[in-house]
This record gives structure tokens, sequence and C-alpha cells, in this order.
């Protein structure tokens, strides 16, 4: 039985903070963007910027607690070069948990935001 494949795997990504103004201040000063603040569901949060809110990917952040596990790694989009955004996760409370990795379509480093989510610092080639 064939099935229809996706576009993308990945649809969505939320990551769960104990400290919303903390956490949105974090991830916009270490992607140099804006998170847009949503406050229309049953909970806050502060979406990631896409170009084009139809068709690209995206996700939010949100108060809450982890899941139960250690988790997954969100790759997220840095601006270049990738040693100034990696200088600014320290700057803004979280750590660098790696050296940078290159692969052939670009470099990245893991990282932990300041509630320990694990996330990848990524930049293209």
């Amino acid at each position: 039985m064939a099935s229809a494949l996706p576009d993308n795997a990945m649809v969505w990504f939320e990551i769960p903070v104990k400290e919303m103004k903390r956490a949105k201040a974090f991830y916009d000063a270490v992607l140099q963007t804006e998170l847009t603040e949503d406050n229309t569901g049953p909970n806050p949060m502060a979406m990631f910027p896409v170009k084009d809110t139809k068709t690209g990917l995206a996700g939010h952040i949100y108060p809450g607690d982890p899941a139960p596990s250690k988790g997954n790694t969100i790759h997220l989009l840095a601006p270049e070069p990738l040693e100034e955004s990696l200088a600014r996760v320290g700057d803004n409370g979280g750590k660098v948990l790696s050296d940078i990795i290159a692969l052939p379509m670009g470099r990245f480093a893991y990282c932990a935001d300041p509630d320990g989510n694990s996330i990848g610092l990524f930049t293209r080639s």
C-alpha cells in the first residue's frame, strides 16, 4: 500500500522552558531574531519566525517541563559566523556542549539552553 510522502519529516517543534521572558531573550539574542509572542491558545508561547508561515517548518517555546526523558535535540539555523552565535549562547545563560562539527552541508555545535534543553546551532556551507 502506497502512502503519500510528506514534504518534510518534521512538521513542528516545541521547547519547554521555565521562564518565558528569559528563554525568549536567550533565543532572540543567540539567533539574532525575534520570537513572536502568541497568547491566543490554551498556553502562552513564543513562535520562531519563518519566511513563509504556510510552508515553513517552525516551532515555539512554551512554559512547561521537559518530557520525562533526555529528550531530542532541535537543530536551529544560526546566523553566521557560527563562532559568534556560540559566544552568544554562553553570554545569555546557555552552555556550548561540543566543538564545531563539520558536515558536507554545513557546520553545527551541540548546546544547552538555560533550561537544559538540547539544541544544535547550524550554519549552511
